[in-house]
């Protein structure tokens, strides 16, 4: 694995707690620290090189690309690599002789586990920066939905998956998990849609069956 020039490493849902030791030794290893600026702030002690990158994912991949010749390059993520990140692309640039991966804590792990349920038989979608996507029929059959949020329209986009799921579905909004300000709360779907935008999160929708 040390020979991989590029790793990816899950940071986890934000709190520095949340930080595998692996996760710490990559960025220890590493020589360039590619990220957003709030994953980047996680590594205070880091004498790498800092890259502060936005959602341009083709910018980005050209920040890897031009620091490769300077040692490893590690690429932060938030959450796991493997629930909607930046993984897939830098894999498909570069492929997977080039890169390896360092598993991060989900925030979906974080919010079942507050709750004290299981996620073994959730279905995990995003509608950060993009429609719900996935199968609406096993959707409505799902008792367990966790629905990524972040950006302008996550609202509605929620909204209009709620009406295609039909009723019987307990909302529940969960921001900024393991930071201070955490917040766990049941909604009515009706006070969802008035709600002027939902930060980085994530939104349960689960059938009243899941309580019992």
């Amino acid at each position: 694995m040390r020979d991989k020039t590029i790793v990816i490493v899950g940071c986890g849902p934000g709190s520095p707690d949340y930080l595998t030791p692996a996760a710490k030794r990559a960025v220890e290893g590493a020589h360039v620290l590619v990220g957003a600026a709030r994953l980047l702030e996680l590594f205070p002690s880091s004498m790498a090189e800092r890259i502060v990158v936005g959602s341009d994912v083709e910018k980005v991949l050209g920040e890897i690309s031009s620091r490769r010749s300077q040692g490893r390059v590690a690429v932060l993520v938030s959450g796991d690599p493997g629930l909607y990140s930046l993984a897939l692309p830098v894999i498909s640039r570069f492929g997977r002789d080039a890169c390896e991966v360092v598993p991060g804590i989900s925030s979906v792990q974080v919010v079942f586990a507050r709750l004290g349920l299981g996620w073994h038989d959730a279905n995990v979608v995003s509608v950060h920066g993009r429609p719900a996507e996935g199968d609406m029929e096993r959707l409505r059959d799902a008792d367990k939905i966790a629905v990524l949020v972040g950006g302008g329209g996550s609202v509605r986009r929620i909204v209009e998956l709620l009406e295609q799921l039909g009723e019987g579905r307990r909302v529940f909004l969960c921001e900024d998990l393991t930071l201070p300000g955490e917040r766990i709360r049941q909604v009515d779907p009706g006070e969802l849609s008035r709600l002027p935008n939902v930060g980085r999160g994530i939104v349960l929708l689960l059938n009243d069956g899941v309580f019992v």
